[in-house]
């Protein structure tokens, strides 16, 4: 089951300027896994970051940026044999040993009980 407050999602254009960075440091983000996205199942379609991945002075960031631990989140379900889609769905999926999506428990600093919960799921 999914999070009833689904994301709002953003190009890559739209999140070089939410962040104040250029086009080519939101690429280099999501090559270094500090960032991730999807086409959302379409292969045609275009590539887009899920809100909720995104941290901004809304949120009381200092700094705009990626969500500090979703980095090593991801690296830790590709390791275990996820692809970077397959992540994403995860990150915004309900889990019930969280109580909620594996990327609303990181942003309220419960990042080991994620990492934990990734553990078990990864291959």
């Amino acid at each position: 089951m999914t999070d009833a407050s689904e994301p709002r999602w953003y190009d890559l254009p739209e999140v070089a300027e939410i962040l104040g960075l250029r086009l080519r440091d939101v690429r280099n983000l999501l090559r270094d896994n500090a960032l991730a996205g999807s086409r959302r199942g379409r292969e045609d379609g275009p590539f887009l970051v899920p809100s909720s991945f995104l941290l901004t002075a809304e949120d009381g960031a200092a700094q705009p940026g990626p969500v500090p631990s979703l980095r090593g989140t991801l690296i830790q379900l590709q390791d275990g044999g996820f692809t970077t889609e397959e992540a994403v769905d995860w990150l915004l999926t309900e889990q019930d040993e969280l109580g909620t999506t594996p990327i609303a428990a990181l942003r309220a600093r419960r990042i080991h009980e994620v990492r934990r919960v990734a553990q078990t799921v990864a291959l």
